[in-house]
């Protein structure tokens, strides 16, 4: 087969972006490249398993999580262009078990990550729920059926949320009389060649050439990440880097009927308030090196995908790693830079130091939720800690700093030494003051805390010792020990409640609300993912 020096010159600078995990025994990378309707890579780096040395190759297989949204979404417009549903239905006409909202919820809301509900992972992990716990699909409809909380007006802001495409696929199997694995594979993965992609909701099912997940341990060395949790239409598909390929040709060359199935994708929306969205229907709109971008990426204990396209200039990138501490959705941008000979992200030396430290949203006009933001410095790169979740950020042309990852809608301005503004979708724009020390707690919030929606039961109260520390005992329909978390001042009206789980550190919001003589009757509590949840004081 010809390999022309210019290929060989692409391979090398690409392969340079993987040193790290060449020759070495680690969690690494499998990459593609489709550029014109030819493959220019298909490659490995690093290991699919530490304990047997196997090398991570272009037909390894991983868990692709979230990059399955986009082919749940598929299925419901496919039924749709034969007449089996609507886009406008109310999605309890399809799941009659789910009880009356304050508002209608359509499934073309649920596609476009604009429906309102609450995270249903984020509802358990309330209750102390982490991703290692076995819980099964009907279980999580049964609580998912409990609540009857909207975080907002349906149509009116995006906030992702998985629980829009677990009722999405669970619509696919009670429409179409299939479960979601046999939809797919018939009407996608066998007529595309996606001879190792496949629907596994069983966590547990054994699939042939699956690559195992690490998480990097705090001395360096690697753990086994464990997954316990079923998975649906939400993010349950196992993929190649080579089939993902073959989806992506998909969208230049349509085959699968609806033929204007990928225009459906990628149709923009607009906000009930007239903003514009960068969701489409399963995948995300943006822009790199001034060109637009069309994908989704995808993460789970110890896995994460980037599906990357740029349509203008008939390019594709897929990443995807098994390391919980690698970042394929930069590495993507940085393969496709090389690609197309241009400049990865802004060359601008900005001013870092200046925003180190932390930073504080109080609600006000316009913004009524609170937000925290940590600011730190770390080789060299600015590192911005949300809702207790690390992610870096890049400067933008514009002067603003924006962030290296997707679904997430967030460009910071800094407007003077003490005050950083925030732009976050929707029209909304927080703004930070920066917070020199954290004031003492209220001292009217111990007690008992219970929400409807969820069923989740926190105990607050003093912690050993007579610092004026306050936990919450952690508790719900699943674990009658969640944990104990930590409770720390923000101002006299937000607190934050930090916890640990399994993998990952959570960071909460909550609004005492309080009765005109002023006692404490409950918590208004804002996640990543849910926002206004009440818990009233019992």
């Amino acid at each position: 087969m010809p390999f022309s020096i210019d290929s060989l010159s692409l391979e090398n600078r690409i392969d340079a972006l993987f040193a790290a995990q060449q020759g070495q025994a680690v969690p690494g990378y499998a990459v593609g490249v489709l550029h014109q309707g030819q493959v220019l890579l298909s490659k490995g780096y690093g290991l699919a398993s530490l304990e047997h040395g196997l090398p991570i190759r272009g037909d390894t297989v991983f868990r692709i999580a979230s990059v399955s949204k986009q082919f749940t979404v598929s299925a419901v417009l496919m039924l749709a262009a034969e007449g089996r549903l609507g886009l406008n239905d109310d999605m309890r006409r399809h799941l009659p078990e789910l009880p009356e909202l304050p508002a209608v919820v359509t499934l073309e809301h649920l596609m476009r990550n604009c429906s309102g509900l609450p995270d249903f992972l984020e509802m358990l992990r309330l209750g102390g729920v982490g991703l290692d716990l076995h819980l099964s699909r009907a279980r999580m409809l049964q609580l998912i059926t409990a609540n009857r909380h909207l975080s907002f007006a349906p149509g009116s802001r995006f906030l992702y949320c998985n629980t829009n495409f677990l009722l999405l696929g669970l619509i696919v199997e009670r429409i179409s009389g299939q479960s979601l694995a046999e939809f797919l594979q018939q009407r996608i993965f066998e007529p595309l060649g996606m001879k190792r992609t496949a629907m596994c909701c069983e966590i547990d099912q054994p699939v042939a050439q699956l690559a195992s997940a690490y998480l990097q341990a705090p001395d360096g060395g690697y753990r086994r990440a464990l997954h316990g949790f079923e998975q649906g239409g939400e993010g349950g598909m196992v993929s190649t880097v080579e089939d993902l390929l073959l989806w992506s040709r998909q969208f230049e060359q349509a085959r699968l009927a609806p033929l204007d199935l990928p225009a459906l994708l990628a149709a923009p929306t607009t906000l009930s308030g007239g903003q514009a969205s960068l969701y489409a229907r399963g995948v995300e709109l943006g822009r790199f090196a001034g060109l637009a971008t069309l994908g989704h990426g995808g993460l789970w204990p110890g896995f994460k995908t980037e599906f990357l396209r740029l349509p203008e200039a008939g390019l594709t990138v897929v990443v995807i790693a098994n390391g919980g501490h690698l970042e394929p959705y930069r590495i993507a941008r940085e393969v496709a830079a090389e690609v197309l000979a241009l400049p990865a992200y802004v060359d601008a030396a900005m001013d870092m130091a200046s925003l180190i430290g932390e930073w504080f949203s109080a609600p006000h006009a316009g913004q009524p939720e609170p937000a925290l933001l940590e600011l730190a410095v770390r080789d060299g790169k600015l590192i911005a800690t949300q809702w207790g979740m690390p992610f870096q950020l890049t400067p933008a042309a514009d002067g603003s700093w924006v962030p290296l990852r997707g679904a997430y809608e967030f460009k910071l301005r800094p407007s003077s030494a003490e005050l950083l503004e925030v732009e976050v979708g929707a029209g909304l724009t927080q703004r930070f003051t920066r917070m020199i020390e954290r004031p003492a707690l209220p001292a009217d919030l111990a007690g008992s805390y219970r929400c409807e929606h969820n069923g989740v039961h926190w105990v607050i109260a003093a912690a050993p010792g007579d610092d004026g520390t306050l936990q919450a005992q952690i508790s719900g329909p699943v674990l009658a020990d969640g944990g104990l978390w930590t409770l720390r001042g923000l101002s006299s009206e937000v607190v934050e409640l930090q916890g640990q789980l399994y993998w990952m550190k959570s960071s909460q919001l909550l609004r005492p609300q309080r009765d005109a003589r002023g006692r404490v009757t409950g918590l208004l509590v804002d996640t990543s993912r849910v926002r206004n949840l009440l818990l009233q004081r019992s």
